[in-house]
């Protein structure tokens, strides 16, 4: 009897990540210049915007959010404008905090990438325009950054002033 509490202990403290939902929250398009855009020669300047969202929804349940928004420009006009906010609700337990920091900053949004790089490729084309495909991002890399720009910041704060 003594073991089955220690055996089911340990399995309550196992790190454990679920996706329970996957879903499109958000979705907004812009073509400011049509029809007149569609008439110039396509070769667009892309700006890609990546941000991200984290919401504790209870114990175990958070909700991120990857925020894309793709601005194409030709010449000085814009050719259409698109933001995709991707969500997901994952369960996540048995994490300390600082596990919990990559799960959230870099894990959750490369699980959500390739659902809003759909979406963002199908409003482009039913927009009218020329396929769009998104290029992978390195969310690992992306999260280090963040994380060494804090570090910094904190240093810098923490100095004293002369």
């Amino acid at each position: 009897m003594a073991e089955e509490n220690v055996a089911s202990t340990e399995e309550k403290q196992a790190p454990r990540f679920v996706i329970q939902k996957i879903y499109t929250k958000d979705v907004s398009f812009e073509s400011p210049n049509s029809p007149e855009i569609f008439r110039e020669e396509w070769k667009p300047k892309l700006d890609l915007q990546l941000g991200n969202e984290y919401k504790r929804i209870d114990e175990e349940n958070h909700e991120i959010t990857l925020t894309v928004t793709v601005t194409a420009k030709v010449e000085d006009k814009t050719a259409f404008l698109v933001e995709v906010k991707q969500a997901g609700i994952f369960s996540l337990t048995g994490y300390s905090d600082e596990e919990m920091g990559p799960l959230v900053g870099s894990y959750c949004p490369n699980t959500l990438f390739p659902f809003v790089r759909e979406v963002v490729s199908d409003v482009v084309t039913k927009g009218g325009f020329p396929q769009l495909v998104l290029s992978p991002v390195n969310f690992d890399a992306m999260y280090m950054h963040q994380m060494e720009q804090a570090k910094a910041q904190a240093a810098a704060a923490a100095e004293p002033k002369h």
